[in-house]
Parts: structure tokens; sequence; C-alpha cells
């Protein structure tokens, strides 16, 4: 093996490893904010999450097709590569649970903002006593089941 492959093959870890830690620090900030019921917060970060995690993918995939480009880096920076993967992976999870209870508070309010709109409104019916329509409410609701 060449200095220059285990060069290029440590540099290409490192880089993946550095990713990673910064792909992780969003994503825990992110999940701290919904957690602190606060989305609001990550709404700020997610533009820069979206691009980490896209070059993320990317990057991954291509390690993923030719593990051999990697193989010639020292066996301590790919455990410390593999390291900030697992923690990486946990933090996702972490993160999942956390976008996901957001997005059932925010359709649980939905939900009831519109049945409180739909009980006032009253019941529709289409005719009166007189054989006339009844007049409508001129309000409109829609409800979308996606967050």
């Amino acid at each position: 093996m060449t200095e220059a492959a285990v060069l290029n093959a440590t540099a290409r870890v490192r880089q993946m490893t550095d990713l990673t830690e910064r792909l992780t620090a969003c994503l825990i900030e992110e999940s701290k904010a919904f957690e602190a019921h606060r989305p609001q917060d990550a709404a700020a970060t997610v533009a820069a999450t979206q691009e980490l995690a896209n070059t993320y993918r990317r990057e991954s995939a291509q390690l993923k097709a030719n593990p051999a480009a990697i193989s010639p880096a020292p066996a301590a920076h790919r455990t410390a590569l593999i390291k900030a993967t697992q923690i990486f992976e946990a933090v996702l999870a972490r993160h999942g649970r956390a976008v996901e209870a957001a997005r059932v508070v925010s359709e649980g309010l939905v939900k009831t903002i519109a049945a409180e709109i739909a009980s006032q409104r009253g019941s529709p019916s289409a005719y009166g006593a007189s054989g006339r329509a009844n007049a409508g409410d001129s309000r409109a609701v829609a409800l979308n089941r996606t967050a």
C-alpha cells in the first residue's frame, strides 16, 4: 500500500467523521428544541441540517459502494468513524421520536380546532320547514391530515 493511499483514506475517514459529528450536533440541538416544545427554535436550523444530511447520505452511499476506499486508513481513525456513526444513529432515533411527538401534538391541535368550529356551526340541514333551503354558513375550514 502506498503512502498516498493511506493519506487519502485517512483524510476521507476524518472528513466523514467530522461530517457525522456536525450532523449529530445539529440533530441534538433540534431534538432539544422539540423536547422543550419549541419547534420554532428548530426551524431556524432545518435548512443547514438538511444540507448536512444530504451530504452525509451522499458520502455514506459512496463509502458503502466502495468500502475499500477507506480500508488503508489506520484502525484508530476507522474506529472513531464507527463510534461517531453509532452515536449519530442513537441521536437520529431520539430526533425521530421528538419530531413524531411534535407532529402528533400539532395534528391533535388542528383536529381539536376543526371539531370545535364544526360543533359551533350546528348540524346542516338542506331544507327548512317551509321547503326552502336553509342559509348555510359561509365560513370554510379545511383539515389536511398531514403535518
